[in-house]
């Protein structure tokens, strides 16, 4: 029986419209069972929120990903699906996002009755930090890095608008930026209040408000990197024998595909000794 032209091209155009969708559901896949793997190998509930840039589908177009209300949402339904002496481990990679979320979150995890651990492998700046310090321990790459957890109000630190209007003075701002540094003063109170209610548990009175400053208190700019040496210094249960899970389960989350890779590198694991007798 002859094809014809026409029906080899439209059948290459059927495969290659859902030949995505099948292998996005292989990768869901994957994922599912080295989760459900690595629940087994600890004895817990084990959650992923990890914000890669997405592309829109058709159009191609990149779209950053950052904590919102749906992932709180997500979130606090895996924690209620807990029974509460069962311990949970949540795999951060994030930049951040929503207070509320979130509070939402790290609240959550703060009230779970059996140990909570943070693992990241890359970064978790920002509302990430925030989860983070919800956890009785967190487990980093020796190389990943924690954030400031100052607010920010629209494009501006909170904190730098405070110090606008105490270098030019209450007389030489406008109604509307005396408006932004009264918000400002709330936010930061706030979320030192906040931060201060999940460290103190961990840490004496004194030490939890000092370092619940050090985070909130504008110091640093937004994106400064605390690296795990910083941490520990601080006080912070910290330590970095990230499982080799971790890394796997990594990755199967691959940033979109791009036509030209800006990283390349031969993707397995070098024996010095053995690649040098080659």
């Amino acid at each position: 029986m002859a094809v014809s032209f026409f029906e080899i091209l439209w059948t290459i155009f059927i495969l290659s419209a859902f030949w995505p969708m099948f292998k996005q559901q292989h990768l869901e896949m994957q994922r599912l069972r080295l989760i459900r793997t690595i629940e087994r190998r600890r004895g817990t509930r084990f959650i992923t929120m990890i914000h890669r840039q997405e592309l829109i589908s058709l159009l191609g177009l990149p779209l950053s990903r950052y904590i919102n209300i749906e992932d709180s949402e997500q979130i606090l339904r895996a924690i209620r699906y807990t029974p509460p002496d069962m311990p949970i481990d949540i795999l951060l990679h994030t930049p951040g996002g929503l207070v509320l979320a979130a509070e939402q979150i790290a609240r959550a995890l703060r009230k779970h009755p059996a140990k909570v651990t943070v693992f990241v492998p890359h970064y978790a700046m920002s509302g990430g930090t925030m989860i983070a310090l919800a956890a009785d321990e967190i487990v980093m790459d020796e190389n990943a890095v924690l954030g400031p957890v100052d607010p920010q109000l629209g494009n501006y630190p909170a904190a730098s608008i405070l110090e606008v209007v105490r270098q030019k003075g209450i007389d030489k701002v406008d109604d509307t930026t005396m408006i932004l540094a009264d918000i400002s003063r709330k936010a930061v109170r706030q979320v030192e209040e906040f931060v201060f209610s999940l460290l103190r548990e961990k840490m004496p009175e004194e030490k939890a408000l000092a370092v619940a400053r050090y985070l909130t208190s504008g110091r640093f700019t937004h994106d400064y990197p605390l690296t795990y040496e910083q941490l520990k210094e601080l006080g912070l249960p910290v330590r970095t024998e990230l499982p080799r899970e971790i890394y796997d389960l990594m990755d199967l989350y691959p940033q979109p595909g791009m036509r030209r890779p800006s990283v390349q590198y031969i993707p397995f694991p070098y024996d010095r000794e053995r690649d040098g007798r080659r």
